[in-house]
């Protein structure tokens, strides 16, 4: 068994046992007609673990706090899906560039307060980001919550992520590439 089938395994068995918020039960997991529509609608593909945990997993519900959001439906809970949630923060940066959305940065988990931990599906490693715009700006409203997908995903399953009660006062670094990816948003 590989790696990342380890991961899922201990994800699925995880996702099976506990629900977040909102949540009464695990969805379904997608197709892959739903991954390949999601991608052409991003105009991007998701990195594979992120696509795996949607078609093995489930369609969202599963994950910390909140779970996962679902890929193109909205959840239970009324949060909008990943895809719509994404389309709709670089829609509101073309109207506000104070507040610029970067390209290829998915938000697949709501935190509460308008804060999304979002994947940079440009990454080789599918950084996971903390996305905190109660920080005041947007230059200092991105964090890196994990080096990889991976690792955030073992964060969770370990009870050692940043949200944790017994972590409380940990902090998280800030996204170095956020004004270079902004910058070619903005020159694209």
């Amino acid at each position: 068994m590989t790696e990342n089938e380890q991961l899922l395994a201990r994800v699925a068995t995880k996702a099976r046992n506990t629900r977040p918020w909102g949540w009464a039960s695990l969805p379904e997991p997608v197709d892959a007609a739903t991954v390949a529509r999601a991608e052409a609608t991003l105009g991007f593909a998701l990195p594979p673990l992120l696509a795996e945990l949607y078609l093995w997993i489930g369609d969202g519900g599963f994950g910390p706090e909140y779970g996962l959001l679902p890929l193109l439906d909205s959840a239970p809970a009324g949060e909008p899906a990943a895809v719509v949630q994404y389309l709709a923060n670089r829609k509101s940066a073309r109207k506000d560039p104070d507040w610029p959305w970067p390209d290829g940065v998915l938000p697949i988990s709501h935190w509460g307060c308008a804060m999304y931990a979002c994947v940079d599906c440009r990454s080789p490693q599918a950084t996971v980001l903390l996305f905190e715009p109660n920080a005041g700006d947007a230059a200092h409203a991105w964090y890196v919550d994990a080096p990889s997908l991976a690792d955030w995903l073992c964060s969770w399953l370990d009870g050692t992520g940043w949200y944790e009660e017994t972590n409380e006062g940990v902090d998280l670094a800030p996204w170095a590439d956020f004004a270079m990816r902004t910058t070619e948003a903005h020159a694209s």
